[in-house]
């Protein structure tokens, strides 16, 4: 299915959009689709204008921004399309209990919206502020980078950014910040390429996992992820599909595990939980570890999508069961996220 992208998305491409419209066509032709991530309304709009399907979206974004982009969907389509401007892990709080999706999307990472606005510090082209925030959050990168003690710093970017060299990265923000407070992008980039090691590898931008630490850490993006999981899972409809695209191997990995520990084929996500209770915590059908990958048309026409990897999971008739063996595999992550100033 070939899907015509607009004014709206001329500078976002939503990612393999065709491949998740086809995907949730399977389950049904009466849809009720939840975008976690409007960003700049791609996925949304793509679904809203398919031919001969009654499609409702119900799409939220952290990010305030994209209520100006939403408010074109609803005056498009507005019998057939909410948003709400509100964190993925609060999902339970948008969806009423008698509205079971069909499908739930998640596609995460930066819009380009929120990369290309200098403004939120995200590009490392920026001279603005070290912000990074997506929304909803509660701490800037530049109080991170200016307040928090060596020992913090070196954990936030050796674990979120699994960055090797994290230790002289901290090291030299805390000489840095010594002298002058770190105020801009341009700041941190001159100490991130002065501590890394010259024979790095040129294909990617030196500061990217540092970059990547500091905006997982400000919007706690893995403890996001691991709750938007553990609710959509408990609000989706037997035999709907819960849709991930994840862009780097922290995500991946998080979403590989919550879908196949929680599946008939592997359903014990705990060497601590006893054998008779473990078809009780099926709450996916048989996953096998499939992904797919942007097409080569479509790496062409937008290279950044390069890293995506999309996996979708089918939700059995199994009563859900709170899993707190998935947060606490994932603990250290959360545990980082969670760390006060």
């Amino acid at each position: 299915m070939n899907t015509t992208i607009t004014s709206l998305e001329k500078k976002h491409f939503p990612v393999m959009l065709n491949e998740v419209i086809e995907t949730c066509l399977s389950i049904n032709k009466d849809l009720l689709i939840v975008d976690c991530t409007f960003g700049g309304g791609g996925y949304s709009k793509g679904f809203l204008k398919l031919p001969k399907v009654n499609v409702n979206v119900i799409a939220i974004d952290r990010d305030k921004t994209a209520t100006n982009r939403a408010k074109s969907l609803e005056k498009s389509f507005p019998k057939n399309f909410t948003f709400y401007n509100e964190k993925f892990s609060n999902l339970d709080k948008v969806i009423k209990k008698e509205n079971k999706p069909d499908a739930i999307i998640f596609d995460l990472g930066l819009s380009t919206f929120q990369l290309q606005d200098y403004s939120r510090g995200f590009s490392f082209k920026s001279n603005e502020k070290i912000d990074m925030q997506m929304g909803l959050s509660e701490i800037s990168a530049e109080e991170v980078i200016n307040t928090f003690d060596e020992k913090k710093l070196k954990l936030i970017i050796k674990i979120l950014g699994e960055e090797q060299e994290a230790g002289r990265i901290a090291k030299n923000i805390i000489r840095a910040r010594i002298l002058k407070k770190i105020n801009t992008v341009t700041d941190l980039v001159r100490i991130i390429e002065l501590s890394k090691k010259k024979n790095y590898n040129k294909k990617i931008n030196v500061c990217t996992k540092t970059f990547q630490a500091l905006r997982i850490f400000v919007n706690k993006e893995t403890t996001e992820l691991i709750e938007g999981l553990i609710k959509a899972s408990q609000i989706i409809k037997l035999g709907g599909k819960i849709i991930v695209i994840s862009f780097h191997s922290i995500e991946d990995k998080i979403i590989k595990y919550y879908f196949t520990n929680y599946s008939s084929n592997k359903s014990n996500p705990s060497r601590y939980m006893p054998t008779e209770n473990n078809q009780k915590n099926s709450f996916f059908e048989k996953y096998k570890n499939n992904f797919l990958t942007p097409s080569p048309e479509e790496l062409i026409k937008n290279p950044a999508s390069r890293s995506a990897k999309l996996r979708e999971a089918v939700r059995t008739k199994q009563e859900f069961i709170y899993p707190e063996e998935f947060k606490e595999k994932f603990k250290k992550y959360i545990d980082i996220e969670n760390a006060a100033i």
